[in-house]
C-alpha cells in the first residue's frame, strides 16, 4: 500500500513541475522580440468571425444562386495552380450577383478567381473583394 502513496505522491509533484505557466514563456519571447506577427495582412478571420448574420452579401437560398456559387467553388477548386487561401474564398451569390471575399496570394490569382466567376452562367456581375497577401 504504501509503494502506491509513494507512486501517487511523485507523480503529482512531477505534473506540478511539468506544468509550468505557459504565459512566462510567451512574455518572455515577447521581451526579446521573438513571436512572429500576429496575423497577415490580408486575414479576414476576425471579419468572419464578428457578425456572419449581418453580412449584406450573404449567400441567397434561391435555387439558381446556389447553383452559381456552387459552380463557381468547383471551378476554383479544380484549378490544381490555385494556392490553399484561393481554393478557400468565400464565394456567395445573390440575385446572380457573385462576391468573392478572403486573402490570396497574388494579383494572378484574384483576376484568374474573377475570370472564373465571370465566366459561369447566370451571373450578372461579380464583385471582387478579395486581398492580395503583401507578404505571402
Amino acid at each position: 500500500m504504501r509503494h502506491v502513496t509513494w507512486i501517487l505522491l511523485i507523480s503529482v509533484l512531477c505534473f506540478a513541475a511539468c506544468s509550468n505557466d505557459t504565459s512566462t514563456i510567451k512574455n518572455d519571447k515577447e521581451a526579446q522580440g521573438i513571436n512572429p506577427p500576429a496575423a497577415t495582412d490580408a486575414d479576414n478571420t476576425a471579419r468572419n468571425a464578428n457578425n456572419p448574420a449581418a453580412d449584406v452579401t450573404a449567400q441567397s437560398e434561391t435555387e439558381a444562386d446556389i447553383q452559381i456559387s456552387a459552380a463557381v467553388r468547383k471551378a476554383v477548386v479544380d484549378d490544381k495552380a490555385l494556392s490553399v487561401n484561393a481554393h478557400n474564398v468565400k464565394i456567395t451569390t445573390a440575385n446572380g450577383v457573385v462576391t468573392l471575399r478572403g486573402p490570396v496570394k497574388s494579383e494572378q490569382e484574384k483576376s484568374s478567381i474573377e475570370s472564373k466567376a465571370k465566366a459561369v452562367a447566370g451571373v450578372s456581375r461579380v464583385d471582387n473583394l478579395l486581398e492580395v497577401e503583401k507578404n505571402p
